[in-house]
């Protein structure tokens, strides 16, 4: 097993928006619940229309074959977006439902990884490192293993070209905590990402919808914090594809 690694403090930030009253949060978190129940009914409606004409015997063009379909696909992408809204709004407010196992986070991750590749099909790979157990926690499983395959498509999607990316797992003691740290980086990166000085994490990449924002408040959820490696000059590219999550373990 690897030694503890010993460190005074971790960073606390996760957004950098912490600090917003209570008050704010639960009308926030209303204000989304509502939106994402205004937004269904029509969307529904829209989507239906569609699967009619997607199975209608009547004949159609290529193109109109291929303008229904494409239709459809977006639609289906509105009612997941509105699926993950209505979940960020149960989280905020406390109301959605959690489950308590008892678990190993760091060999749970292995099932987060395969589920990863089994979806991807470029050339880069996600191999994970450090320890492959010590981290037992009790909290929500299956939101803990989404929201880590949420950060590994999340980075593993931005990379222009094959490259091997790295899910470090070690466990780190501060003065009175002993923490599970996941640090995913390119491999050359993981140690460099892992020192530098942190910054908050950049959740809104495009084309991922709502998966990252959910991720955080999973993480936070369970107690942990998530940060960013601050990079040496804007074109340190291994940097940019790179995080690190902590999450504090019971005594």
């Amino acid at each position: 097993m690897a030694r503890l690694a010993p460190r005074a403090s971790l960073p606390t930030m996760s957004n950098g928006h912490d600090t917003a009253p209570s008050a704010l949060i639960t009308a926030y978190a209303h204000l989304l619940s509502l939106a994402a129940h205004e937004f269904r009914t029509p969307v529904s409606v829209v989507g239906g229309y569609l699967r009619m004409l997607q199975s209608d015997s009547d004949p159609l063009s290529e193109r109109q074959r291929k303008m229904i379909d494409e239709a459809a696909n977006s639609c289906a992408r509105l009612v997941a977006l509105i699926a993950e809204l209505s979940e960020i709004s149960k989280i905020d407010s406390n109301s959605a439902p959690a489950t308590h196992d008892t678990f190993d986070l760091f060999a749970d991750l292995d099932h987060a990884a395969v589920n990863v590749h089994n979806e991807y099909g470029r050339e880069v790979r996600l191999q994970l490192g450090g320890m492959a157990a010590g981290a037992t926690l009790t909290g929500d499983r299956q939101q803990l293993r989404a929201a880590f395959g949420a950060f590994f498509r999340a980075l593993m999607r931005e990379q222009p070209d094959a490259i091997t990316m790295v899910a470090d797992r070690r466990l780190v003691k501060t003065d009175h905590t002993t923490s599970a740290i996941v640090v995913i980086a390119r491999e050359p990166d993981v140690q460099r990402a892992y020192e530098r000085v942190a910054q908050p994490f950049d959740e809104f990449r495009g084309g991922l919808g709502l998966s990252l924002p959910i991720a955080r408040r999973i993480i936070e959820r369970a107690g942990g914090c998530i940060w960013a490696p601050t990079r040496e000059a804007d074109t340190d590219r291994g940097l940019r594809s790179a995080v690190v999550i902590a999450i504090p373990l019971p005594e």
